[in-house]
């Protein structure tokens, strides 16, 4: 991961893995003394992938939990929300 995406694996990060078919979904994180792997199959339909321009995207966390429960993340409407700006660098 470091190699491909510049990201540590031990850096207490979610990834989120799904296979072209979009039927199956792999999460990884490392907690504290080795990595944790959540698997699902879906036995019928797919997972609504949010689409990235990148390899990697960055979910919410209540994003996530729509994503395993089928949600399509597109077909959601959020009230508008104060987001902080960034800090310039």
């Amino acid at each position: 991961m470091r190699q491909q995406f510049g990201l540590d694996p031990l850096s207490g990060q979610l990834f989120v893995f799904a296979n072209k078919r979009a039927d199956r979904v792999k999460l990884l994180y490392w907690d504290e003394d080795g990595f944790v792997i959540l698997y699902k199959r879906l036995e019928a339909g797919t997972f609504h992938l949010p689409r990235a321009d990148a390899p990697r995207a960055t979910l919410r966390a209540a994003d996530l939990q729509m994503l395993l429960d089928g949600v399509d993340l597109e077909s959601v409407r959020r009230s508008r929300r104060y987001h902080r700006p960034a800090p310039n660098s």
